[in-house]
């Protein structure tokens, strides 16, 4: 599962994608477009449908679902949208994958320890945030459950667990996105 406002749905939520699929040996992968994020203001937050829709045109591969389950479920926060699912699906494994920059934040988020708690955590270097992340709050809670040998074992691992996957960097940013758009629309 990839969770996020996908606003917009880049090259950079397919490299990590690709690269779960490829590391993880996971048989598809779930993009939750969230309907708006706690953490994010409302400003310059596409309408919820069209970066659903959008996202599920992006996508272009099979193996990639598009889901509105946040929407569907009623959660605003990712551990309780986690509960849900364990609920839903109690015998499916899941895998959380995460940017190194939301691992270097993760504390913020409500009840972080909760989603340790209840999935394995694949984290992927993002450019200027891995050394942060590494080093934050979160990576240090639970650093005893981070893994360093072969990751395709990881979905079988029962949580608490997590691996940081240093990949090739790509340097794909929806707000660098928003801005080249917001500037092309100007002239």
């Amino acid at each position: 599962m990839l969770g996020g406002s996908f606003n917009p749905a880049h090259e950079g939520h397919l490299h990590v994608s690709a690269e779960a699929l490829k590391r993880l040996g996971l048989d598809e992968i779930w993009w939750l477009v969230a309907p708006q994020n706690p953490l994010k203001p409302v400003a310059g937050m596409a309408p919820f449908m069209a970066r659903l829709e959008a996202a599920r045109v992006f996508a272009r591969d099979r193996r990639i679902r598009v889901l509105d389950l946040e929407d569907q479920l009623g959660t605003r926060f990712t551990a309780d949208t986690l509960a849900a699912l364990r609920t839903i699906y109690p015998r499916q494994r899941f895998v959380w994958l995460m940017g190194a920059d939301n691992l270097a934040q993760l504390s913020r988020w409500q009840r972080w320890r909760s989603i340790f708690a209840r999935v394995a955590i694949a984290v992927f270097a993002r450019p200027t945030y891995c050394r942060r992340a590494l080093a934050g709050l979160a990576a240090n809670r639970f650093a005893r459950y981070r893994i360093r040998s072969s990751a395709r074992c990881l979905a079988s691992l029962d949580p608490p667990v997590w691996v940081f996957l240093p990949v090739r960097l790509d340097p794909s940013s929806a707000t660098a996105i928003r801005s080249r758009k917001g500037a092309s629309s100007r002239r």
